[in-house]
């Protein structure tokens, strides 16, 4: 989909924009249910991956068995980094504050150049190399700091889902066929699979069985279908700045909602990640405009 079709372009943003704002709603939903983090991990897992496996299904309706029948090993190496960063990012904000995992995940675009270079040979722009050492700066300055509201397991965990996610975007980049819905809708079910011999999932009561289902349906199964639908209408780099916004109002809604309050390291370090983030993104989008002007 390019942008001489003005009216799909408007609804991929729409559905994009959307997405980041389900998305956003994580650390909401981790600060409310107040079952213990294998529980919520292995419930959250069932409730999101039969959703999606459901909507996918009816997405592709006579096309799916034959879609799931290509799943080769791509799909399964899609499946195993997606579970690792569900599993690492809900443990990330569950032990540390979601403004500290959140500046840490927003290093992905970043961390992505650099395992695409290492695995796939592509080599990152003059931009993402500059921006990438003004957030690793970023970064450093927020790490100097493992006081209360920032524990180093919560920090440790946000490293591993940064890298899993970048893992997974080169996997998706470079194995450009692997259909992403079943692989997303397998990944939850890993998730339950792998959390389950440390959950006690008859141990949940009727309100936060309610709140993980929610969870499970509103923040990743109708964000993915949302931006999978969104970013096929939108240019790649009008996509990285929508899902974007998902870094900085993730923790905006704790905020707001719950009051929870950054660190003082995280307040400096982090502004930081997110000049370099959305100063990247923007050019480019700027670049992205150029070529399609001059093309």
């Amino acid at each position: 989909m390019t942008l001489d079709d003005p009216r799909q372009y408007r609804l991929g943003v729409l559905y994009v924009a959307i997405s980041a704002l389900a998305w956003s709603t994580s650390g909401l939903f981790i600060r409310t249910i107040t079952t213990d983090l294998m529980t919520m991990l292995f419930w959250r897992g069932l409730v999101s991956g039969s959703c999606v496996l459901m909507l996918f299904f009816y997405m592709e309706r006579g096309a799916a068995i034959t879609i799931l029948k290509r799943m080769r090993a791509p799909s399964f190496m899609a499946m195993f980094f997606s579970a690792v960063s569900m599993i690492s990012g809900i443990g990330s904000m569950y032990y540390t504050s979601v403004a500290d995992a959140m500046v840490i995940y927003a290093t992905v675009p970043f961390v992505t150049a650099g395992v695409a270079y290492l695995w796939i040979g592509e080599k990152p722009t003059r931009a993402t190399l500059i921006a990438s050492a003004v957030a690793i700066c970023g970064v450093l300055v927020m790490l100097a700091d493992g006081g209360e509201t920032g524990g180093l397991l919560g920090k440790g965990l946000a490293v591993v889902m940064t890298l899993s996610v970048a893992v997974l975007a080169t996997v998706m980049r470079k194995y450009r066929g692997v259909p992403m819905l079943p692989a997303m809708a397998g990944s939850a079910w890993l998730c339950s699979l792998m959390t389950f011999p440390f959950a006690a999932p008859l141990s949940v009561s009727a309100s936060n069985m309610g709140l993980i289902v929610v969870f499970g349906i509103v923040q990743n199964a109708a964000g993915l279908v949302l931006y999978t639908a969104g970013s096929r209408r939108v240019p790649a780099a009008d996509a990285s700045l929508l899902t974007s916004l998902e870094v900085p109002l993730t923790p905006l809604w704790v905020w707001l909602i719950l009051g929870e309050t950054p660190s003082a390291a995280t307040m400096i370090g982090g502004p930081i990640v997110l000049a370099a983030l959305f100063g990247h993104i923007f050019h480019e989008v700027r670049r992205d405009r150029t070529d399609v002007v001059t093309s």
